[in-house]
């Protein structure tokens, strides 16, 4: 639980300090531009949400999505919290998201088809008739920020399947309306189309012979 009061920035500023006395650098800091070392997403905030003076309101939920580089390597998550008193409703589209990650995490192995991903996400999604972004993805990372494989979190025909060794993020966006993004003005800030409240969870994965071994649990 994360505090009224406490502002974006200062989260910002906390977790870029922790990462540098840790030996290691923020990756998203200048990528593409992005001005800060962490995405902050809150409320109707899909993702890539820029952080500043605002402060958090009793009942906001917050996304929050660290990248760090170290010794050669990129690992990426992302987790969202929720801030004071916060309504069931939100509370349950928040635990569905954990859930649907961590559903689609026990299905990975070597062999498995890319697209099981999607469709076990979408099932337990629709289970509590809350919406899968379609616009944002999870994606290879290890050397480079992003690379394949593309992890789509819906439904569908792509083909493709997961490799022994190979590592990349798993972050359903689930919302609890319009599913279509808004991008603001900074070219970054993602937000639903409709105000709709929606939450992410994400971590980086390792494939290994005995299904997936998670990169970035704490």
């Amino acid at each position: 639980f994360w505090q009224p009061g406490l502002t974006t920035d200062e989260i910002d500023k906390a977790v870029h300090q922790m990462i540098i006395n840790n030996g290691a650098y923020p990756s998203p800091l200048g990528y593409g531009g992005f001005p800060k070392s962490v995405c902050t997403s809150v409320n109707e905030c899909i993702c890539h949400g820029i952080p500043d003076s605002r402060k958090l309101e009793d009942g906001d939920i917050i996304n929050i999505d660290v990248t760090v580089y170290l010794k050669g390597y990129h690992g990426d998550t992302s987790a969202t919290f929720l801030c004071g008193d916060v309504d069931d409703e939100a509370k349950k589209l928040v635990q569905v998201t954990r859930e649907c990650l961590d559903r689609a995490i026990s299905i990975c192995a070597p062999g498995v088809n890319y697209n099981r991903i999607g469709k076990t996400i979408n099932d337990h999604a629709d289970k509590f008739k809350f919406g899968v972004v379609r616009q944002f993805v999870g994606h290879g990372v290890g050397r480079v920020f992003h690379a394949d494989p593309i992890i789509l979190h819906f439904r569908n025909n792509e083909h493709g399947r997961m490799v022994l060794g190979q590592t990349f993020t798993i972050e359903p966006m689930l919302t609890m309306g319009s599913t279509q993004p808004v991008i603001w003005s900074d070219d970054w800030t993602a937000v639903t189309k409709d105000g709709s409240l929606s939450a992410q969870f994400e971590h980086t994965l390792l494939i290994t012979e005995n299904g997936a071994e998670i990169l970035t649990k704490c």
